[in-house]
């Protein structure tokens, strides 16, 4: 007879995101280094302190009761791809701007804004101004301009409109 399926859930069986959305909402992820917000729409977000920014971890959709990881602990996009970034759009950047983009990290201060109409635009960072390099006395400063590029995700943390760079 086999195991009944219906769009990736096996019945009688919990999925990984099932289990990380119980996972995460445990008191552990409403406290430091974690923190649990309400992100519109009945979904959350947890950010985690990793170097000293708070950065987008996990996506949780209450109405599915399922959870993503959105940025791993190395601070890699994971539901995002290569093929999910506009890169006509980044032609005229620096290669060190275009290797972040292709390496898919998240490192620099980036967010992921609340939801409106079941879709969150994300800025994504991929050269910070020069006082990213600035210590507490002010040295260290370089010259260099924040380049962000943007995209639209939706509840699974899927890209739903690619990444752009946005020429001003």
């Amino acid at each position: 007879m086999g195991i009944k399926e219906d769009n990736n859930r096996v019945f009688g069986r919990t999925s990984e995101e099932e289990k990380l959305y119980k996972e995460l909402m445990t008191d552990k992820y409403g406290e430091y280094p974690y923190e649990r917000k309400d992100w519109g729409e009945d979904m959350s977000l947890i950010k985690e302190v990793i170097w000293q920014y708070w950065k987008p971890r996990y996506l949780l959709d209450h109405r599915a009761k399922k959870a993503v990881v959105f940025m791993d602990g190395n601070e890699d996009l994971v539901t995002v791809t290569k093929d999910d970034i506009d890169w006509e759009s980044l032609e005229r950047l620096s290669d060190d701007v275009v290797s972040t983009a292709k390496a898919l990290s998240f490192h620099y201060p980036s967010f992921i804004y609340p939801f409106q109409n079941g879709r969150a635009e994300v800025q994504w960072q991929l050269n910070p101004d020069g006082r990213y390099y600035m210590d507490e006395d002010g040295y260290g400063m370089t010259d260099d301009v924040e380049v962000n590029i943007y995209g639209y995700i939706n509840r699974a943390g899927k890209v739903v409109e690619k990444f752009k760079y946005k020429r001003d």
